[in-house]
């Protein structure tokens, strides 16, 4: 804050945009808002691609009849999986039993109905039933919220609108809003970065996947359960950095060893192999794009899942390269440099 002659402070707007950008972020997470933050972005980012030249209502039609698909896409999937993932889980329970067993283990359920017994205390109480229904259609809404949101900012991106009507042209309101408008699409930038490379690397490893999954009923004349519902779930689940990849390997492996050992085996096999892959694809993509380490993603994802849930996890890398992004635009005070080449510590100057 700097004092004028005339007396009024003049503030930086710049320092007020990083301000509104970190209260942003923290309300996202204490109000549950990661939900509609998502669809916002990845509205816009589908929009983004979908644009002809200086036609935005094209790029409009073309992501509504999309954001259609996908919707009733997610339907057809869900409820496959309502039937699948049951039928799955009490073939395999009863072989996860007998293997535990072997191994001198003792489990606390013997079929599917102690399954969802352990994993709810009351499987009756429609309670729980009810508290999940109004969630996911509280979800639903904030998520067409957030696409409508897209769609009024990819059509007009101005903040703002009464700027030439300001008695004060360089007033606070016009240049805080104009940096914190930059702000956004560092933001904004961060996240085309990280999820245009899961993306493509969800792509390559769902394509894959599905080469092994339809082709293992000509290779080894048993094919893999529900291939569809696999392959759907194995490119979200390539949507979460490193987490994603050992949740549909887990459950791959796990269906074909429903069908025989064998499958099981070679199922595991060609999922490690493939993971070997990927370490490539993520040392070229991922690493070029965005240059994270592991182990800090995953830091990352543990939080952002503590703190809101899936779709924190989806904003996790985000948030953390948009910080990285903005901290490697400032520049730093650096510290004195001592005769012999170290940094100077005031701390052990006394010593």
């Amino acid at each position: 804050m700097v004092w004028r002659g005339g007396g009024l402070p003049m503030i930086d707007p710049v320092k007020i945009s990083f301000a509104f950008m970190a209260a942003t972020l923290g309300m996202v997470g204490l109000l549950d808002l990661a939900t509609p933050l998502v669809a916002v972005f990845f509205s816009y980012f589908a929009l983004t691609k979908l644009r002809m030249r200086q036609k935005p209502w094209v790029g409009i039609v073309v992501f509504s009849l999309v954001a259609t698909a996908i919707l009733f896409a997610l339907v057809f999937f869900i409820n496959r999986s309502r039937v699948a993932l049951p039928e799955i889980t009490a073939k395999l329970v009863p072989m996860v039993v007998e293997y535990a067993k072997n191994f001198g283990f003792e489990l606390q359920f013997r079929d599917w109905d102690d399954v969802r017994e352990w994993l709810s205390d009351s499987p009756k109480d429609f309670g729980n039933l009810w508290r999940y229904f109004v969630f996911s259609g509280r979800q639903l809404v904030m998520a067409v919220i957030g696409v409508v949101v897209a769609i009024s900012v990819f059509v007009n991106q101005e903040v703002d609108l009464g700027r030439s009507k300001h008695v004060v042209k360089n007033n606070l309101y016009s240049l805080a809003t104009d940096q914190i408008v930059l702000r956004c699409k560092t933001f904004y930038h961060s996240f085309a970065t990280v999820m245009g490379a899961q993306v493509v690397i969800s792509s390559i490893n769902t394509t894959l996947t599905a080469i092994f999954i339809f082709g293992s009923s000509y290779i080894f004349h048993q094919g893999l359960p529900y291939p569809k519902t696999l392959t759907i779930l194995t490119f979200f689940c390539g949507m979460f950095p490193i987490v994603g990849n050992l949740v549909s390997n887990t459950l791959i492996t796990s269906v074909a060893l429903t069908v025989s050992p064998k499958l099981a085996f070679a199922a595991l096999a060609f999922l490690i192999i493939l993971h070997k892959l990927e370490y490539f694809l993520n040392s070229k993509i991922i690493g070029d794009r965005i240059n994270n380490p592991m182990w800090l993603t995953l830091m990352a994802l543990v939080l952002g899942e503590r703190l809101m849930g899936i779709p924190g996890m989806i904003l996790a890398p985000v948030v953390f390269h948009y910080v990285k992004m903005e901290a490697a635009q400032i520049e730093a005070l650096t510290p004195k440099i001592a005769a012999n080449g170290a940094a100077s510590d005031p701390a052990l100057a006394k010593d």
